[in-house]
């Protein structure tokens, strides 16, 4: 029974009006109470209006159908009357005067022609026959009216398209009569044309074709382009139909072997322009294919190198437009069949669907048009139709954004030629108007006086963008002037950058009395070039104030200065296009594909080279580069430390998401918007994308931490010392889960497994991992055997115990003093050059070290003597060990410096600055400069110098862009071997053109390419227990102060505050100190710096004192009382920094005694 508001028990009738049948056989079957009549009423009404509303449209839809079916069938029944008509009008007998049939037929013949039916191909050849009889037509156009003459054009375009080019002859010839006389007619099927024209150029090249059948094609293409003022539009139609459907074709092989016979029957001006104009219309460009593009950008570059003359700044803008869209593509392509042609390990894989697709390759004709925009000839062209397109000083600043857009693009397609092309640029002059006539101007200072002229960099110099940030940001801002002027801004320092390279010291600031009439064209060249100190530091106000901006406040500019833009660049402007967003990409300064992420870098270069060359030879005010008024200073450290902390904890999430993050990476670039790329330019696009999301991520989390790895020299030496002493504490903090001193380390690892009386084997096995036990005098190679396991868990506290010559373990335990003996033993046994050391280090005429940079060429001699190949195991597993060494090498280094052990080591500072610059980027970023090569190979600088220096030619000299490594085999024999400096570089002549270059790769290749894999290995080692972005904050000077200590003079007091004193020296209740040590810090007190230095490395084994002061010293510094005999030395513990010093009486005797023990080096031992 089922009780209900009617009053009725009887369950009512469930009916289902949906359709679905309920499938669930386990759902509820509880009556529910029905739906109410009204509800139900409208349900139905709606459902009845649906149905009527589907019966109207099925009847509407009937009626269309049927209406369209009668309308063709209709016209097919005319179209058939027609042909009878036409055939019975050709079937009658010619009379002398055929103008009245073919005024009869034309009409006929333009209703029913089809061109795939084969009658109606032999009828319109009728037609023709009786035009060829009229010895005045087509001439005379009053036959027909003109949209009579348009439709017949336009039919015989149709009518060709089904023809081939054998059999085009007659009606081809007939077409180009009509276009002669009427060029409109042909425009609305214009592009069908040219495509038509495209591919019987494509059957010719595989079929063949006669001379007279090339000259009619030839003329086809032109024909369309003559000029006529009256249909300037018309003409500007047909030129983008030539460019978009016949230049975009593969086929051209007439064009391509001769391109001048095109070439003298076009207007190029109006060419450049229709691309202009095609390329503001975005849809125009889409529907062409990348290859298609490249085809139409080779075209139109052999075209303009066939006509000497200049063509305006409309053809670089064409340029530019075309290899702004196709940049990607290109660099990738180029690249591959270039001469630094390694496979990147992301787009290996993707190689074989692009070699499916015909993109992997590059046509070789297509590599020549491409070679010639950076070779020496294109360069020099490029600056010739710039400068001749300069009419007046006032459109100096547009015309100098132009060509900036252009080079700049030019360098993004070909990276691997950048050197190339900013060399020639750099040899350029530009010639600009003046009031005294036309002045030729070196390209960099052209650019140097465009930049500094432009608001954007009048405005940020000024101090007020310092205390302003947003006014940066603003000038950041997409806009149609801010895009020109920051485009020159990017080039100047681009040039600016290369210039800095080339330049030594000599010529960067040359006195007034260096300067001589007789220098060399080069080096005047390099003198004319550069800037004045005002000039110098306005330049670096500019850029300190844009760099700081650019990592400190990046969050308020990338998600304005990248969103996504469409190039109009003949407005000049960058116009935001919603509805094409899904196809556009990033730009920043009116170039497709950059962001500000490239302006940062670029200026950031240019900054620290003129900060390194500061520090090296000092031209500026020490504090010049300080920014501190931007922090408050007081809490800096512990906001630097709290961002590190965070950025660490960022780190640990990045790496559990990486494998999520990558996939999906690579499924958004499989989107419609890029899947006409290919595949290497989608992976680039990729990289580009992820790149710019951790910076953005890096400069929310840590902006202090990116001015500090980036900018560190606007924060004082010492308040960096002190961040980097507070790293390295958190990171002991970090993994030795809060025990920092060693023994608790110890204690806790023994007390996770149970404690001493029953330890795990696990606390066992990392305790037995971190112990070792050495020989003296085999220090490197037992260590290396030892630890080299271990990883970056050197950085875990080491137990260390020394053994003599029969295995027995020598006195002493180490509490922290065995492990500083055995990692200054390591170094100094590792570091030795000569028979005496490893072979790994060399030093130069300065005893500073750096890599042996011969040690695999050596290696590689000796296991030839002994007969082994470059297949052989053993030569394989040679060199990896030997890489493992430097590695092991650079792991003890860091380890010094993670437990602040100082030694006294000096390295050169070409060698250092790799280690700064490692925590910015690979090794490769590192760029050699001239002046480094000094401390390397004195000699060979002063080569360089001289040959940059040399008045006559270069040629006679002989030298090609080769040169000599040379390097000892296993008799002491010298080997020498001849490497190229680049591709084909033995048939490359150094002339006075191009030694700029010439030194620039010879300097390269010492500095970077020679000693690579040594130093590659050793930074590995030493980024594994440093981390490479704490060793960015320090110049080359600062990292050698870090590593070996302070070179400034030795402070007495500081030294006397920092001592502790055990034995009878101890100070008692009374605070007195014993006569000794009165007696010794006078002595101290009146020692010449340097012998304070003695004193201090006789006892600690280093000369410097820690930069932070003695209180940094670890261990402290220590004098305990070595007895009452005055005869005895003073003798030291150097593991402990302990001095015993025997309780003298005399001031005379300490003094004597102390001095005779430093001159003569005794007294060193083991406590």
């Amino acid at each position: 029974m089922y009780p209900t508001f009617t009053g009725s028990s009887r369950r009512p009738r469930n009916v289902n009006l949906s359709g679905q049948r309920n499938t669930n056989p386990w759902a509820t079957s509880s009556w529910t109470p029905s739906t109410s009549g009204a509800s139900k009423t409208v349900a139905q009404a709606q459902a009845e209006r649906e149905k009527r509303q589907r019966e109207r449209e099925e009847l509407n839809a009937a009626k269309r159908l049927q209406r369209v079916w009668r309308g063709h069938r209709g016209r097919q029944s005319f179209r058939q009357a027609c042909r009878k008509r036409y055939d019975a009008l050709y079937g009658q007998p010619i009379d002398h005067d055929s103008s009245r049939r073919v005024t009869v037929a034309l009409p006929l013949l333009l209703f029913f022609f089809d061109p795939v039916q084969a009658d109606d191909q032999r009828r319109l050849e009728l037609f023709l026959r009786d035009l060829a009889s009229l010895k005045s037509a087509p001439s005379n156009f009053e036959l027909f009216s003109s949209n009579s003459w348009d439709q017949f054009a336009q039919l015989l375009v149709s009518a060709l398209e089904r023809r081939p080019a054998s059999s085009s002859q007659p009606l081809l010839s007939v077409l180009l009569d009509i276009i002669r006389r009427r060029q409109a007619a042909i425009i609305p099927v214009i592009s069908r044309y040219y495509k038509l024209l495209s591919q019987y150029y494509a059957q010719g090249k595989r079929l063949g074709i006669s001379v007279e059948q090339q000259e009619t094609l030839t003329e086809a293409v032109t024909v369309p382009l003559e000029p006529h003022p009256e249909q300037a539009l018309s003409v500007l139609q047909a030129y983008q139909a030539f460019a978009f459907s016949y230049l975009s074709s593969s086929d051209l092989s007439f064009l391509q072997r001769n391109p001048v016979q095109i070439a003298r029957c076009l207007d190029l001006r109006v060419l450049s322009e229709s691309v202009i104009d095609a390329y503001s219309r975005p849809k125009q460009i889409d529907s062409l294919s990348k290859n298609e593009l490249l085809w139409l950008l080779s075209h139109f570059i052999a075209l303009n190198r066939s006509t000497p003359t200049s063509q305006g700044s409309k053809y670089l803008e064409a340029l530019y437009l075309q290899l702004s869209l196709l940049v990607d593509d290109i660099r990738v392509r180029y690249d591959r069949q270039g001469p630094q042609n390694e496979a990147n390990d992301d787009t290996a894989s993707e190689n074989s669907d692009d070699e499916a697709d015909g993109s992997a390759l590059l046509s070789p004709w297509v590599l020549d048009q491409l070679n010639f925009l950076v070779d020496e000839d294109g360069i020099s062209e490029l600056l010739t139709r710039f400068t001749s397109t300069i009419s007046s000083s006032d459109r100096l600043s547009e015309e100098a954004s132009l060509l900036a857009g252009y080079t700049l693009v030019l360098l993004r397609c070909f990276p691997s030629h950048s050197d190339d092309i900013k060399l020639r640029l750099f040899q350029g002059d530009i010639s600009t108007p003046g009031s005294s006539g036309s002045a030729a101007t070196p390209s960099v200072k052209y650019f140097w006086k465009a930049a500094s002229n432009t608001e954007v960099f009048r405005e940020i110099v000024q101090p007020k963008a310092q205390q302003q940030p947003s006014l940066i940001v603003a000038l950041l801002q997409p806009g149609s002037t801010r895009d020109q002027e920051w485009r020159t801004i990017l080039l100047f320092l681009e040039l600016y950058n290369f210039l800095l390279r080339v330049t030594d010291d000599e010529d960067f600031l040359p006195a007034e009395n260096q300067i001589s009439s007789e220098q060399s064209p080069a080096t005047a060249r390099i003198r004319s070039s550069g800037l004045s100190i005002r000039e110098l530091k306005q330049l670096i106000d500019f850029l300190k104030n844009l760099s700081f901006t650019l990592y400190y406040h990046l969050p308020m500019i990338m998600p304005s200065a990248s969103r996504p833009v469409r190039m109009s660049l003949v407005s000049r402007k960058a116009s935001v296009e919603e509805e094409e967003t899904k196809a556009s990409q990033t730009s920043f300064a009116g170039i497709i594909g950059m962001d500000v992420l490239s302006l940062r870098g670029v200026s950031t270069t240019t900054m620290r080279s003129l900060y390194e060359r500061d520090s090296r030879r000092r031209y500026l005010p020490i504090d010049f580069w300080l920014m501190t008024s931007k922090f408050d200073m007081n809490g800096f450290i512990s906001a630097v430390v709290l961002e590190e902390q965070q950025k660490d904890q960022m780190d640990e999430e990045d790496e559990d998401s990486d494998s999520e993050s990558s996939v999906d990476g690579r499924q958004t670039f499989r989107s419609f918007a890029t899947q006409r790329l290919s595949r290497a330019a989608q992976i680039e696009q990729g990289r580009r994308s992820r790149r710019v999301q951790r910076e953005q991520l890096l400069a929310q989390v840590g902006p202090k931490l990116e001015i500090l790895r980036n900018m560190p020299f606007i924060i004082p030496f010492e308040t960096r010392v002190q961040i980097f002493r507070q790293f390295i504490y958190l990171d002991k903090v970090k993994r030795r889960s809060g025990h920092v001193d060693a023994d608790r380390w110890r204690l806790s690892v023994v007390a996770a497994g149970g404690g001493f009386d029953d330890p795990s084997p696990r606390g066992r096995d990392i305790l037995g991992r971190h112990s070792a036990r050495v020989r003296r005098g085999n220090v490197f190679r037992d260590a290396y055997n030892e630890f080299y396991t271990l990883g970056e868990g050197l950085k875990e506290p080491i137990q260390i115990t020394f053994v003599d010559q029969f295995d027995q373990p020598e006195a002493g335990i180490d509490g922290g003093g065995v492990t500083k003996e055995f990692l200054t033993s390591i170094t100094d046994e590792a570091f030795s050059p000569g028979p005496d050391g490893h072979n790994l280090f060399v030093t130069n005429s300065q005893n500073l070290l750096y890599p042996n940079p011969t040690a695999f060429d050596e290696l590689a001699e000796v296991l030839r003597h002994h007969g082994f190949s470059e297949n052989d195991v053993k030569w394989k597993e040679c060199m990896v060990d030997l890489t493992k060494n430097y590695e092991f090498l650079g792991r003890v280094l860091g380890k010094c410096m993670y437990e602040s052990i100082l030694i006294d080591k000096a390295f050169a500072g070409f060698f250092l600055l790799k280690w700064s610059a490692s925590g910015q980027g690979p090794l490769n970023d590192y760029r050699a400069n001239l002046n480094d090569l000094r401390d390397l190979d004195p000699e060979l600088y002063q080569g360089l110098i001289n040959l940059k220096n040399y008045p006559g030619q270069v040629v006679d000299l002989s030298l090609d862009f080769t040169t000599t490594d040379q390097f000892k085999g296993p008799s002491d024999q010298v080997h020498t071997v001849t490497r190229p400096l680049c591709k084909n570089g033995d048939e490359i002549a150094v002339t006075n053109t191009n030694r700029p270059l010439y030194i620039s790769y010879v300097t390269n290749h010492r500095l970077v390419a020679q000693p690579f894999r040594q130093t590659r290995a050793f930074l590995k080692g030493l980024g594994s227990i440093i981390n490479p972005a704490w060793l960015s904050m320090f110049n080359q000077s600062e990292l050698q102060r870090l590593v070996g200590g302070d070179s400034s003079e030795i402070d007495v007091e500081d030294l006397r505050r920092n001592t502790e004193y055990s034995g009878l020296y101890v100070i008692g209740d009374d605070g007195r100190e014993h006569s000794t040590i009165e007696m010794f810090w006078q002595v101290m007190r009146e020692f010449r710096d340097s012998e304070r230095r003695e004193v201090l490395k006789y006892v600690t084994s280093t000369p410097r004192a820690p930069l932070l002061g003695f209180s940094q010293l670890s261990p402290r510094f220590s004098i305990r009382d070595g007895g009452t005999d005055e005869e005895r030395l003073p003798s030291t513990s150097t593991c402990t920094n302990l001095l015993k010093l025997p309780r003298y009486t005399s001031k005379q005797t300490l003094k004597s005694k102390l001095l005779y023990a430093i001159q003569s080096g005794a007294g060193f031992d083991l406590s």
